[in-house]
């Protein structure tokens, strides 16, 4: 027993003893006129990739629709994992809680396991993770996740979908271009299709003909394993659309996002599609596929979502 808990938190995370470093405001406003400054640059796409022009954002399950974590090893068939994912950032000023985010695994390797991560106002403190385990019907407390611990086995490091920030990096602006390519996608041959892949999207070519800044990001962390990154940024809303990795000169990992309008005034309120990533040394493959209409911002969700009743509450 003890083997399985040790086993299915280190798939999660890993402990990590570094503070946070400082955020981004919920409250940055949107730029008046074109930006010059690469770290504001990057400090917009954070604001859109922690959903900070909503209250809270969601993606659920709405019918057989789910969202889906597929994973595929070179040469091997897929494999899936769905889940369901809460965040809010609806707190008072008086609140030390920055935001909250639930993530709920439906299917696959991680079923019934739950993850809640609590953000702080305070940027000297570290975030705070609670696991609920279903094997063993227990809650397991963590010290915020090292960055590059991957995010449930796939591609995605926890740095990429929540931990880095700009101060994290050093950031220069190689300029505006258009972005004159489609965003790639997992092709699934189909007689590997399940249940959860029959109906993925494919390839987007949506940012396609879009105006991006063009950003480099060196990280100051040592030994890293990347040296930079390379960031397609959409001059309007501030969507990530692509991100290239690179270490020793040789681009090594890409991740591609599919960002979708919603409907509030905000241009950097986005939805996502899909995050495609390859890991362009050993072809492994992660696509997170997020269905129409499972989606929700804004919604009535009530604040003890958010809480240790939810995460026992979890069926298996």
């Amino acid at each position: 027993m003890k083997k399985t808990t040790t086993t299915l938190a280190a798939t999660v995370m890993m402990a990590a003893s570094a503070a946070a470093l400082a955020g981004v405001p919920k409250d940055l406003p949107y730029p008046n006129g074109e930006v010059t400054d690469a770290t504001e640059i990057m400090k917009q796409v954070y604001f859109v990739n922690h959903f900070y022009a909503f209250k809270n954002y969601a993606i659920v399950k709405k019918g057989h629709k789910i969202t889906t974590l597929v994973l595929r090893t070179k040469g091997d068939k897929p494999t899936t994992i769905t889940l369901e994912r809460f965040l809010n950032n609806d707190y008072p000023a008086d609140d030390p809680i920055k935001a909250q985010d639930l993530a709920i695994f439906r299917s696959g390797k991680l079923r019934g396991t739950g993850i809640l991560v609590t953000d702080y106002k305070d940027d000297n403190k570290s975030q705070s993770y609670m696991i609920w385990l279903p094997a063993l019907r227990k809650i397991r407390r963590f010290a915020q996740p090292a960055q590059d611990d991957a995010w449930g086995g796939s591609d995605f490091t926890f740095g990429d979908v929540v931990l880095r920030k700009p101060k994290d990096e050093t950031h220069e602006l190689l300029g505006k271009e258009t972005f004159n390519d489609c965003l790639g996608a997992m092709e699934i041959p189909k007689n590997q299709q399940g249940r959860y892949t029959r109906n993925l999207r494919g390839s987007s070519c949506n940012p396609k003909g879009k105006e991006v800044y063009k950003v480099k990001s060196t990280t100051k962390f040592k030994n890293w394993w990347y040296d930079y990154r390379i960031s397609y940024v959409d001059t309007k809303t501030f969507a990530d659309y692509r991100t290239e990795y690179f270490k020793g000169g040789n681009k090594i990992k890409v991740i591609d996002r599919l960002w979708l309008d919603a409907p509030l005034d905000d241009p950097r309120a986005l939805f996502w599609g899909y995050w495609y990533g390859k890991n362009l040394v050993t072809g492994h493959e992660t696509f997170a596929n997020i269905p129409d209409g499972v989606s929700v911002a804004n919604g009535d969700f009530k604040r003890k979502l958010w809480s240790e009743q939810t995460l026992r509450k979890i069926k298996r």
